[in-house]
C-alpha cells in the first residue's frame, strides 16, 4: 500500500470521528459513525489483521448502525437550529498537545510485521516470550502461515468458541428487546 493511501485513510478516520462527535443531527452522526467504522476496517486490512477488519465492519458499521437506526426510528427525532455542536477550544488544544506527544514516538516504532522487532526477538532466561514464540513458531507448530488465524483456531479454540456463543447470545438478546421472533 502506498504511504499516500495510508495518510488519506488516517485523515478520513480522524475527520469522521470528529464529525460524528460534533454533529447534532442523530441520523447524520450515525451515517458518519458507520463511515468511520468502514475506514477503520480498511486500516485493519492494511495492518494485516483481516479478522479484526471483518469484526469492525460487521459490528461497527453493520450491527451498531442498524441498532442505532432502529433506536431513532422508535423514538422522537429532535430538530436542532445548529447543525454542528459548539467546540471547546481548550479541550481541542489539550487533545492536540497529547496527539503531538504520541505522534513524536511513532518514528521509534519498528516496521509493521518486521521480524526484527524487539517483541518478536525478546527472550527471558534464554526462552522466547509468548509473543515471540507465537510469531516464530506458529507456522511450524500448526502448518498455518497466518499467525492470527492459527492462534484463534489452534491455541485459543475454546476461547473463540466462547466468543461466538457470547455474540450469538447478544443477537438473541437484541431480537428479544426488539420484540421480534426468530423464524424457523
Amino acid at each position: 500500500m502506498s504511504f499516500t493511501l495510508e495518510i488519506a485513510l488516517a485523515v478520513f478516520v480522524v475527520l469522521t470521528a470528529v464529525s460524528a462527535a460534533l454533529l447534532r443531527d442523530v441520523l447524520g452522526a450515525i451515517v458518519v459513525f458507520a463511515a468511520f467504522s468502514l475506514g477503520m476496517s480498511i486500516i485493519w486490512v492494511i495492518l494485516q489483521a483481516p479478522d479484526v477488519a471483518l469484526t469492525e465492519a460487521a459490528v461497527g458499521a453493520g450491527v451498531m448502525g442498524v441498532l442505532f437506526l432502529l433506536t431513532i426510528a422508535k423514538t422522537a427525532r429532535p430538530s436542532y437550529d445548529k447543525v454542528v455542536e459548539s467546540v471547546n477550544f481548550k479541550a481541542v488544544a489539550v487533545v492536540g498537545v497529547l496527539l503531538l506527544l504520541l505522534l513524536s514516538t511513532v518514528p521509534a516504532l519498528p516496521e509493521v510485521g518486521s521480524p526484527d522487532s524487539p517483541a518478536v526477538q525478546e527472550r527471558v532466561d534464554g526462552e522466547l516470550t509468548p509473543y515471540g514464540y507465537y510469531v516464530q513458531m506458529t507456522p511450524e507448530d500448526t502448518g498455518v502461515q497466518n499467525a492470527v488465524a492459527a492462534v484463534l483456531v489452534f491455541y485459543r479454540g475454546f476461547d473463540t468458541f466462547g466468543e461466538a456463543v457470547v455474540v450469538f447470545s447478544a443477537l438473541v438478546g437484541v431480537l428479544v428487546v426488539l420484540g421480534r421472533e426468530v423464524e424457523r
